[in-house]
């Protein structure tokens, strides 16, 4: 029973997940059929692990890299060498494959597509978090937090995979670069897991950790900029200044939104995690529930301010393009 408790808590966030963007296209594909690709992502993980497993056995059997690894430059190193291409290597193979049968069948549209690569990356996610939750290295709040973020991860390759195989039957003029895209994904995804990593060093390198946040906005944003473009939607327009000085003006703005809004989100997870390990006596201590509610209120400022930056980044685009 245990067991079955802890997959119910590793599949159900992904599988929520999933569910909202499948009502959110139009022309989504069935959801038995998202829900195969899903399979085939928790499949992949299982595939990814074993293929880690296998090369970094190999790889430590070397000194020289047993020392380097422990450094934040072998953090770096394995990242981008070892987990990032297995990892994103693993998923575009479980969407490719059965997306090219697909073709062969059917015309899929670009969506339909890219939301296969959402589910194999939702699938891909289930199976990790069945792996932290088994060997308790993670709690159920940070796995649910981290539901996005292979998604987040897989966007650019997804995207460009999805105008690839539509090219097959109708005639494009352009089609982004896979190999190209899916080192983006592998890169993003390196970094992630670095600045992921760097808490556990002295300052000024623990600082790096705050960059984390405002990075996963930035990637969700893209990812949502990305699944417009394969409906076939206008992309939202937060730059759209006319003189080079008013652009820097807006991307300055666009990079101190993503930096309060990241880190709002970033201290309230902190908070979160802090309010979880208190017993309720301990709550309301005076000095306690002051704390908690200073902090809250402060992160919640912050992400207001975050929001309001863009709100007016949206005004203006909409105000220059109707005028």
């Amino acid at each position: 029973m245990a067991n079955f408790f802890l997959v119910l808590w590793a599949v159900t966030p992904p599988l929520l997940l999933l569910i909202y963007y499948y009502r959110r296209v139009s022309t989504a594909p069935s959801l038995l059929r998202l829900l195969l690709f899903f399979v085939f992502g928790a499949i992949s993980g299982f595939v990814a692990l074993s293929l880690g497993w296998v090369v970094e056995t190999h790889i430590n059997s070397f000194a020289a890299w047993r020392e380097i690894r422990r450094t934040l430059v072998g953090v770096a190193l394995r990242q981008v060498l070892v987990v990032g291409p297995i990892e994103e290597g693993c998923k575009i193979i479980a969407v490719l494959v059965p997306s090219w049968y697909f073709q062969r069948r059917y015309r899929l549209r670009p969506s339909s597509i890219f939301l296969f690569t959402i589910a194999v990356a939702l699938g891909f996610t289930a199976q990790e978090n069945w792996i932290y939750l088994f060997h308790e290295t993670a709690s159920v709040f940070d796995r649910a937090i981290g539901t996005p973020v292979h998604a987040m991860f897989s966007a650019p390759w997804g995207y460009a995979l999805a105008l690839f195989l539509q090219s097959k039957t109708q005639l494009r003029r352009y089609t982004p670069n896979i190999p190209r895209s899916w080192f983006n994904s592998v890169i993003c995804h390196a970094l992630v897991n670095f600045l992921s990593s760097s808490w556990r060093y002295p300052a000024p390198l623990f600082f790096l950790s705050y960059g984390l946040f405002p990075f996963f906005v930035w990637m969700f944003w893209r990812l949502e900029q990305l699944l417009r473009k394969v409906q076939g939607k206008t992309p939202i327009i937060l730059i759209s200044g006319y003189t080079p000085q008013h652009r820097l003006w807006e991307q300055g703005l666009v990079v101190f939104a993503l930096m309060l809004g990241g880190n709002a989100i970033f201290g309230l997870f902190l908070l979160v995690r802090s309010f979880n390990s208190l017993s309720p006596s301990q709550v309301f201590y005076p000095g306690t529930l002051w704390l908690l509610l200073s902090r809250f209120l402060l992160n919640l400022i912050f992400g207001l301010v975050a929001w309001t930056i863009y709100c007016y980044l949206r005004y203006s685009a909409r105000r220059r393009y109707f005028k």
